[in-house]
């Protein structure tokens, strides 16, 4: 069997990256997890329900944008899904979000906010001179970093 290398001639031929998408079991948790922490809003058409009326689309997909429109992740229904273990590797991660800051101290608020949002700290390595970063899990426990940068 022959390895062909592919040269993409032409960037139109190329996708663009629309938006991550987490599965979950409680969309409209998880979207609203990552719409505080991050400042984004939702699609049209997305927003939670008025008390009591039903949440149907809360119940399958929902997406966030930043508030000038540009899509950036989307949160997808699921029955069933095991919680990631990291840094253990019995249910691995298999996807993971990077979030950067510009300061130690901005990683000690952000620390503070993720857990009141209802993150959990899965590592600590904010003492790292070269990268400070501290790893959480979302309350559907995917595991997201926020570090220095």
């Amino acid at each position: 069997m022959t390895s062909e290398v592919i040269y993409v001639a032409d960037r139109e031929s190329v996708p663009t990256l629309c938006q991550v998408v987490l599965d979950c079991t409680d969309a409209r948790a998880l979207a609203e997890f990552y719409q505080a922490l991050l400042g984004l809003v939702y699609r049209p058409g997305d927003e939670p329900p008025e008390a009591g009326e039903a949440d149907e689309r809360g119940r399958d997909w929902l997406v966030l944008r930043t508030p000038g429109g540009a899509p950036q992740i989307a949160f997808q229904q699921v029955d069933h899904l095991p919680e990631a273990t990291w840094p253990e590797h019995t249910v691995p991660q298999q996807l993971h979000l990077d979030l950067t800051v510009t300061s130690v101290e901005e990683l000690l608020v952000q620390h503070e906010r993720v857990l009141r949002l209802g993150g959990r700290l899965r590592y600590d390595r904010i003492d790292d001179p070269d990268e400070p970063l501290r790893v959480y899990a979302d309350p559907a426990g995917h595991p997201f970093c926020v570090f220095v940068a």
